[in-house]
């Protein structure tokens, strides 16, 4: 009976292996306990360190170009400056603690990639 009993639970391991093997993503949310390092709390289950977070471009910072092509008025004069042309800014969009974050977690692995922040 005991191997029986060892046999089923086999089964139910294995059906339930597969089930989740079928599951492309698995998004789940997060709090941001900590930015340096970075660490985020899934749904008050288990804390993730940096090597295990990959970051999208909404939720660091990084450097974009930008065209411009624009007038200004100078108000101490009045005098009107033409602005244009390729210009590299810093867009300061880093983690803060407290956040919430959706997370996607990588199929059949240890990997968690931050999407974006949760807008309440």
């Amino acid at each position: 009976m005991p191997d029986a009993i060892k046999l089923v639970k086999t089964i139910k391991k294995a059906a339930v292996e597969a089930m989740e093997s079928t599951k492309p993503v698995n998004l789940c949310f997060g709090i941001v306990e900590s930015v340096s390092p970075l660490k985020i709390n899934v749904e008050q289950k288990m804390d993730l360190g940096q090597a295990q977070l990959i970051l999208s471009g909404n939720v660091t910072e990084h450097k974009i170009t930008i065209e411009i092509d624009m007038d200004t008025m100078d108000a101490s004069d009045g005098h009107v400056h033409h602005i244009s042309g390729r210009q590299e800014v810093t867009v300061r969009n880093g983690l803060a603690v407290g956040e919430k974050v959706i997370l996607a977690r990588q199929q059949g692995g240890q990997k968690y990639f931050v999407l974006d922040r949760v807008v309440a």
